[in-house]
């Protein structure tokens, strides 16, 4: 998450009670944010049938800001450089919103995918800038803890803002579900208006960091490797996940109840992995690569009805909700000198995973078969178990060397 926040924290002056309010604050525009990019995966059929498009194409609509989030990460973050951080943020979360807004209302699906365009531009932008805004806003004391929550914000909408967005969509239609996130995205920008303070621009990272960091470092290398491997092989399947769930006979009205016991699943699997990373993080990087294709997998082997179907997206959850904290401190592990540069990286390639996984799980679906794509899935899983190995081998020759 590329900041452009100097590491100074908040003014003894102000109050701890305002900063950790402003910290929710900006927790609830991140949730709203990653749930609205996230939010067609349980809504691709509803939506493909009233505007009259594929489920492929229909799968554009994560495709789309995926894409335009990997490069506005690094580009809005140099753009505004000298703006306060405040007015950053406070613009992107409106012009969610009204994008979310505007595809509630939608006539054509032209119309949509040019609000996702925006909801893109919103993500990368936000994501980059309140990265590190936690130093500014509370006492240095509290700065891990409020940096969590913060991220917990992303970790919460991957895991249980699809599944509730989903719910929302099959009980009151994908209209409502769309409109509702834009709702929530003007609640949080009235939030941040009135309880973050200002915050000025101190400094930027400047694109000329990011090739260096990635060049230098061979566990900067690995992490932003594994990340891509894992993102794009989960949601390559995963966006398709609701078809998949059909041509096994499952009611729509059971869909939204399973993809709520995945999220369920992934707030667990991101507090064990939580508890591992500090201690074992190759292995728990590893584990979570086994999970994923052994879920996927038996997804494809296995007739599911509803039971069998709630048990492999458990796992499938247990494994996808680990993803965010257990990669996110692979890559500040790996660069303890450079962690606003490879964090950069790291947003860049978990949102242009998001995108390709989609694209390419539409080709699949539309060319070969909606399991298609959890075959393939599980074959990304299974390189990207190798590339810790790898790395390791790596690092005992250069030892023995």
């Amino acid at each position: 998450m590329t900041t452009v926040d100097t590491p100074v924290p908040a003014t003894g002056g102000r109050s701890p009670v305002r900063g950790w309010l402003a910290v929710l604050a900006v927790t609830l525009g991140i949730f709203s944010l990653m749930t609205s990019e996230l939010l067609p995966v349980g809504l691709l059929t509803p939506v493909g049938a009233a505007l009259d498009v594929s489920e492929g194409t229909a799968g554009l609509m994560v495709t789309v800001p995926g894409l335009v989030a990997a490069v506005s990460a690094p580009v809005v973050t140099v753009a505004t450089g000298h703006l306060d951080r405040r007015v950053v943020l406070v613009i992107l979360i409106g012009l969610m919103g009204l994008a979310n807004l505007a595809s509630a209302f939608a006539t054509g699906f032209a119309v949509v995918l040019a609000a996702r365009f925006l909801i893109g531009v919103s993500v990368g932008g936000f994501w980059s800038v309140a990265g590190g805004i936690a130093l500014r806003l509370v006492p240095a004391e509290h700065v891990p803890r409020a940096t969590a929550v913060i991220f917990g914000g992303v970790e919460t909408a991957s895991v249980l803002g699809v599944p509730t967005g989903t719910v929302i969509g099959d009980l009151s239609g994908w209209r409502t579900a769309f409109a509702t996130v834009g709702v929530l995205g003007l609640i949080a920008l009235a939030c941040m208006l009135f309880l973050m303070p200002k915050v000025p621009a101190e400094r930027t990272v400047s694109f000329a960091e990011l090739p260096r960091v990635l060049k230098g470092d061979a566990g900067v290398r690995a992490g932003i490797a594994i990340t891509f491997l894992v993102i794009t092989g989960h949601f390559l399947a995963y966006t398709f996940v609701r078809p998949i769930l059909q041509d096994d006979g499952i009611g729509d009205h059971m869909i939204g109840a399973l993809l709520l016991t995945f999220g369920i699943a992934g707030i667990t699997g991101n507090f064990i992995a939580g508890a591992l990373v500090a201690e074992r993080l190759r292995q728990t990087v590893m584990g979570i690569a086994v999970v994923l294709t052994v879920a996927m997998t038996l997804l494809a082997l296995v007739d599911t009805d509803a039971v069998t179907a709630g048990a492999v997206l458990i796992l499938w959850g247990l494994g996808y909700g680990a993803v965010p904290v257990t990669f996110q401190t692979w890559i500040l592990d790996a660069a303890p000198e450079a962690t606003e540069a490879a964090s950069s990286l790291y947003v860049s390639t978990f949102n242009l995973s998001i995108a390709l996984g989609a694209l390419f799980g539409g080709f699949a679906v539309d060319g070969l078969a909606v399991t298609s794509v959890l075959w393939i899935g599980a074959a990304l899983a299974v390189l990207a178990l190798l590339v810790p190995v790898a790395l390791g081998r790596q690092e005992r020759d250069h030892d023995s060397g």
